[in-house]
Parts: C-alpha cells; sequence; structure tokens
C-alpha cells in the first residue's frame, strides 16, 4: 500500500471511483490507497493458493476469488483486496457479476515487505470483526512458513504455524494442502 497516494472519499463515490480505476485501491474510514504490485513470487504462491483451495472445493457450496474482489468489512467502513477469500454463503454458490464479499470464511494474505505491517495489525483488527470469518491465514513470500489465526467460537482465536515438511489444514474448508505445493514453482526451497 502506497500512503504517499490516497485520496478522500465516501464509500459510495469509492465504489464509482474504483470501478473505473486503472489501479486498484483499498479503502478504510474515508481514505483510498493505491496498490502497489506484487512480485513473481508474491504471484505464484498467491495462485497456488487459489488453485489448491479451487481444485478442493469445486464440488463443495463455496467460492474461491483471488485478488480482484474486494471484502467489505462494514464495521470499519473498509473495503480490501485480500490475495485469496473463500466464502460459503448461499449466495456465493454461483459467481455473479459483484465484486464484492461481505461474508468470507477464510482470507488469506501473502506477506511482502510492503504490505506485512499492515496484513499483520490493521487487516487482522478488521477481518477478526467479520461474524462469518473463520480463519485468517498468512502466507510468508521469503520462508516456507504459513501462520493461521482461526476461530474458536466466542472464546477466541487460536494462533497455529506451519513450516517446511508440515501438511496446512484450511479447517474452516476442511481442506489439507502440504505446505510446499504452496511454494511450488518459486525459488524457495526447503531448508
Amino acid at each position: 500500500m502506497q500512503l504517499a497516494e490516497k485520496l478522500v472519499l465516501s464509500e459510495a463515490d469509492y465504489l464509482v471511483f474504483e470501478e473505473k480505476a486503472p489501479l486498484r485501491h483499498e479503502y478504510v474510514g474515508g481514505e483510498a490507497y493505491a496498490m502497489s504490485g506484487g512480485t513473481l513470487r508474491h504471484n505464484r504462491i498467491s495462485g497456488n493458493a487459489y488453485i489448491s483451495l479451487s481444485m478442493a472445493l469445486k464440488v463443495k457450496p463455496c467460492q474461491v476469488y483471488m485478488n480482484d474482489v474486494k471484502l467489505h468489512v462494514a464495521r470499519d467502513s473498509a473495503y480490501y483486496y485480500p490475495d485469496v477469500m473463500v466464502t460459503c454463503s448461499e449466495q456465493a454458490t454461483a459467481a455473479n457479476e459483484s465484486q464484492v464479499v461481505s461474508d468470507p470464511v477464510l482470507v488469506v494474505e501473502v506477506l511482502s515487505p510492503s504490505t506485512e505491517a499492515t496484513d499483520r495489525r490493521e487487516k487482522l483488527h478488521a477481518y477478526r470483526h467479520l461474524p462469518s470469518l473463520q480463519e485468517y491465514v498468512l502466507i510468508s513470500q521469503d520462508t516456507q512458513q504459513v501462520e493461521i489465526y482461526r476461530r474458536q467460537g466466542d472464546i477466541g482465536w487460536l494462533f497455529i504455524t506451519y513450516e517446511p515438511g508440515d501438511t496446512v489444514e484450511f479447517a474452516s474448508v476442511d481442506v489439507t494442502v502440504p505446505l510446499a505445493d504452496l511454494y511450488a514453482g518459486t525459488d524457495i526451497i526447503t531448508p
């Protein structure tokens, strides 16, 4: 997120602006922030997560979305572009022309130097207030490591870390993926 390139807009104006903008912008509390481009590694890891989840969920009533669909967090008057998200609501059983999701069960962010602080603080705080969200996943693009914040009913959130050799469990959608599969095609090798 490039803080130097921000615009002040109402939510309605942001949605109209974003529909025509050549660059993507995230929106938080009246300000729209231009999104910076990602690396090849970031793109590959995001794509691997998307493909793994899509293949595993193709027979379930869930939809998997990748970085061009906005996530609306009404409580914070915010719109974000997660790298990958899954929604299993009745409305999501068929893809439609909407560009906004508000009820994901799973959100995945691939960490990068320019977004890691925002992903770990602002987005973690915002996403945890989504009633539908069961898991928030952070995937490192520098080392083979996946961190999951998993909702534990009304008592809080469990923090889980996966490392090389592990199989990542996305419990919210009953999918497991070898950690190595998330890094396939990258220059990150198992130590």
